[in-house]
């Protein structure tokens, strides 16, 4: 080293050469592109994990083996009036589910708090049925499955409220989303890995660090693998006078 680029460094902190010392030291960018790699790898068995789910048993509604069959949920209320009064659970109210054919495939009766519960019901389209003296009789046609729990309101009177739902559930589109994300965390992660294996070759720093960017959405162990993955960034970063493309600039 000259004497003059010795007094370069007359003026620094213990910390300014150190990090000097790290950003010219091979190891430092070598050490970077490792902890991105690990970090995109976690992302990337996150993907496979995610996008090895079955879809088709979840549109079918064969979750954890139920075989094609779902429980039917929910609660009933009275109806508010013009006093104020209702809006209670309401308790001892007959609940029923008929199949396409009118054959009754379950039934349950609210308890006091205005929940039912049908188990083990098929999932295809059948009719809910919510009867009790007084209260108009409510009719819901539904797939068994597509709702987490269903309300019901009864209305003082005669006759039959007749309510469709089969058209409401979101479980299809739901299942996309959830396909789409396991797929960009899947590329994320490989993405980042690549990035990864661009900081040890040390030849395209702007190439490494967009790679790892792009790393960091793979989500691997949630939080683990985007911290790996920042902090493999800070190490390249400070390491980037050692890629080749930087040098040249």
């Amino acid at each position: 080293m000259t004497e003059s680029g010795g007094d370069d460094f007359e003026d620094y902190s213990a910390m300014e050469l150190w990090l000097h010392d790290l950003s010219v030291d091979s190891a430092t960018r070598v050490a970077g592109g490792l902890m991105i790699f690990v970090g995109s790898l976690l992302g990337l068995l996150l993907g496979i994990a995610l996008i090895s789910a079955n879809v088709g048993e979840i549109l079918s509604g064969q979750l954890d083996g139920s075989d094609g069959v779902a429980d039917v949920n929910g609660i009933v209320s009275t109806a508010l009036q013009d006093s104020g009064t209702g809006g209670e659970p309401a308790e001892g109210v007959s609940v029923s589910i008929i199949d396409s054919e009118g054959l009754v495939v379950g039934i349950d009766e609210t308890d006091s708090g205005g929940r039912f519960s049908v188990k083990d019901i098929p999932r295809r389209t059948s009719t809910l049925l919510v009867e009790h003296p007084d209260n108009r009789t409510v009719e819901i046609t539904l797939v068994p499955g597509d709702h987490a729990q269903i309300s019901v309101t009864l209305t003082p009177g005669e006759g039959v409220d007749q309510i469709d739902m089969s058209g409401e559930s979101h479980l299809a589109e739901s299942v996309l989303i959830g396909s789409a994300i396991a797929a960009m965390t899947l590329l994320a992660g490989l993405a980042g890995m690549v990035g990864g294996l661009e900081a040890y070759r040390g030849d395209r720093y702007r190439k490494t660090w967009w790679l790892a960017f792009f790393g960091l959405w793979s989500r691997g162990m949630l939080f683990v693998g985007p911290m790996l993955i920042l902090i493999g960034i800070g190490m390249v970063n400070l390491s980037k006078n050692q890629f080749t493309d930087y040098t040249r600039e």
